[in-house]
C-alpha cells in the first residue's frame, strides 16, 4: 500500500544523551524451574526485549506492548489509542492490509491487538519456525504504519459500529457505567473506545500526531515466549526496526507509571441507564487499591472468598441457594494509582432489590466478622492454582513478561509470587475486608427501570 506522504527515515545517529546506554545491554532475569530462561535486553533506543525460552513448546507468542492507553488521552482525544490500534493493521510502507493478514495466516498463525486504559498490545502466535516472519510483520505495522486518509474513514465507520454494538450489550455497558460512577470525568472513567461525539470529528492529522508522539522506543516493550533463542529474537527485532521511526537516538527506557498522586474518586453515587432489557445488570462497589499495594495478595484471597468462584459466598447465597441470578461474581481492577472492587449480578428486574440487599448484607458481614480459616486456605489455593495454570500457554507467559516490565518495572519469579500468596494471613484479609468493605458503595444499574430512584 502506498504512503499518503513521504517515506519516513530514521534520524542520523547522535551522541548518546547522559545516562542513555551506548549499546544493547542484556541480562538473565530468571531461570525458573516452573518456566524457562527469561532474558532482557535494553536496546540503545530504550526499547526493551524480553523473552522466555521454553524448548518443549513448538509455538511462539510474540507481542509488542506500548505504554499508552485510553487514560493518556485528553477529552477531545478520547478513543485515539483504540482508533490507532485499528489503523496500524491497515498498511505500512512495505505491506498492504491484505499482506499483513495473509502473510501470517499463510503459515497458520494468528494476529490481534487490544487497547486497555493503560497500555496497548499487538501480538502474533505462530509456529516456532515462523517467528522471523511474525517479528518482521508485527514490528513493521507498529513502527511504520502509513495511516492512509481513506483507511481512517473506513475504520471510523467500523469503530462507530463497535460502539453501537457495545451499547447493545448491557452486561458490558454496566461496567463502563460503574467506572464513570467512581471516576467521573477522569480518563479512567471514560470509554476505551471513545464515543460517537469524539470519534466522529477525529482527524487523520490528530491520530498521526498521537501515533508519533506516543509510540516511541522508550515506551515500548517487546516480549516473546516459546521455543526461541533470545539473541536471535533481539537480532531480528533490530533488523525489523532498522530505518523506521523506532530506530532512534539513544535513550533510556521510560519509567513505569507512578503510583502517586492517587486518583481522586467521586463520592459514592448511583447511576442508572434505563434500557428495555429482559435482564437487569447491576454493579455495587467502591474504590479499591492500586496494583503495587502490598495488600493486593490479600485482596486476591478476599475476592476469591466473596465472589471468585462457584464455592464463593455470593455465588452460593444468591445463585445456588436462592436461584436469584444466573451470573454473580466479584472482581478487583487495579491501575497504577487507583483500583476498584465490585460485585456484578445479572438477574430478573423484579429481583434486583433482593439481590442488592443480599449483596450488601454479605459485604457487611465479611467487613464485621471476616472470613474463616477454611475460606482463607481455599482462597489462597484458588489464587495459586489460577496463576500457575494460567502459565500453560505461550500467550500468557508472553503477557506476564511484558506486564512485569511495563507495569511493575521488574518480573516477580513464580516461586516468589506463590510465597507471597502463602504468606497472606487471616488477619491480613480480615483487616483489609474491614477497611475496604466499609467504604461507601457506588451503584451502576442497566435495565428497564425508567425513572426509578435506586439511591434510596
Amino acid at each position: 500500500m502506498g504512503s499518503s506522504g513521504t517515506v519516513r527515515h530514521a534520524a542520523e545517529a547522535q551522541p548518546p544523551r547522559t545516562g542513555a546506554p551506548a549499546r544493547a545491554v542484556t541480562r538473565t532475569l530468571s531461570d525458573d524451574p516452573l518456566g524457562g530462561t527469561v532474558r532482557r535486553t535494553v536496546l540503545p533506543s530504550g526499547l526493551r526485549v524480553l523473552t522466555e525460552a521454553i524448548p518443549a513448546m513448538r509455538s511462539v507468542s510474540f507481542g509488542i506492548w506500548v505504554a499508552v492507553g485510553s487514560r493518556d488521552e485528553t477529552g477531545p482525544q478520547a478513543g485515539a489509542a483504540h482508533f490507532l490500534e485499528h489503523l496500524l493493521f491497515k498498511g505500512t510502507n512495505k505491506r498492504s492490509a491484505l499482506e499483513i493478514s495473509s502473510e501470517i495466516e499463510a503459515v497458520g498463525g494468528e494476529t490481534n491487538a487490544f487497547t486497555t486504559k493503560e497500555y496497548t498490545c499487538y501480538y502474533a502466535r505462530v509456529l516456532d519456525e515462523d517467528l522471523p516472519l511474525a517479528i518482521d510483520v508485527m514490528c513493521d505495522l507498529v513502527a511504520d504504519s502509513v495511516l492512509e486518509a481513506a483507511d481512517v474513514e473506513t475504520e471510523r465507520g467500523v469503530i462507530l459500529e463497535e460502539i453501537a454494538m457495545h451499547d447493545d450489550e448491557p452486561g458490558d455497558e454496566v461496567h463502563d457505567l460503574f467506572a464513570r460512577a467512581v471516576y467521573g470525568d477522569h480518563p479512567l472513567g471514560r470509554l476505551i473506545s471513545g464515543t460517537e461525539e469524539t470519534v466522529t470529528p477525529m482527524t487523520r492529522r490528530q491520530i498521526q500526531g498521537y501515533y508519533r508522539s506516543r509510540y516511541t522506543a522508550p515506551q515500548i516493550v517487546v516480549a516473546a515466549a516459546g521455543n526461541l533463542d533470545h539473541a536471535a529474537v533481539v537480532k531480528l527485532v533490530r533488523q525489523a526496526l532498522r530505518g523506521t521511526p523506532l530506530d532512534t537516538d539513544p535513550a533510556t527506557p521510560a519509567a513505569h507509571r507512578p503510583a502517586s498522586p492517587a486518583v481522586r474518586t467521586k463520592p459514592a453515587t448511583t447511576l442508572v441507564e434505563p434500557k428495555e432489557t429482559e435482564q437487569a445488570h447491576v454493579i455495587l462497589g467502591c474504590p479499591g487499591i492500586d496494583r503495587t499495594d502490598d495488600r493486593r495478595f490479600a485482596l486476591g484471597v478476599l475476592n476469591n472468598v466473596l465472589g471468585g468462584g462457584m464455592s464463593s459466598r455470593l455465588f452460593q447465597e444468591i445463585r445456588e441457594q436462592r436461584g436469584l441470578a444466573y451470573s454473580v461474581y466479584s472482581y478487583a481492577s487495579q491501575y497504577a494509582d487507583s483500583g476498584l472492587f465490585a460485585v456484578y449480578a445479572g438477574c430478573a428486574p423484579g429481583k434486583v432489590d433482593e439481590v442488592l440487599n443480599l449483596t450488601r448484607a454479605e459485604l457487611a458481614r465479611v467487613a464485621a466478622d471476616g472470613i474463616t480459616e477454611a475460606e482463607l486456605a481455599r482462597g489462597k489455593g484458588m489464587s495459586k492454582g489460577s496463576f500457575v495454570l494460567g502459565l500453560e500457554d505461550t500467550g500468557s507467559r508472553m503477557s506476564r513478561l511484558a506486564k512485569g516490565e511495563l507495569l511493575y518495572g521488574d518480573l516477580m519469579p513464580v516461586d516468589e509470587l506463590l510465597t507471597r500468596v502463602d504468606a497472606v494471613s487471616l488477619d491480613d484479609v480480615n483487616t483489609l475486608a474491614a477497611e475496604l468493605l466499609s467504604r461507601p458503595m457506588s451503584l451502576a444499574v442497566v435495565g428497564p427501570f425508567g425513572e426509578r430512584d435506586f439511591s434510596a
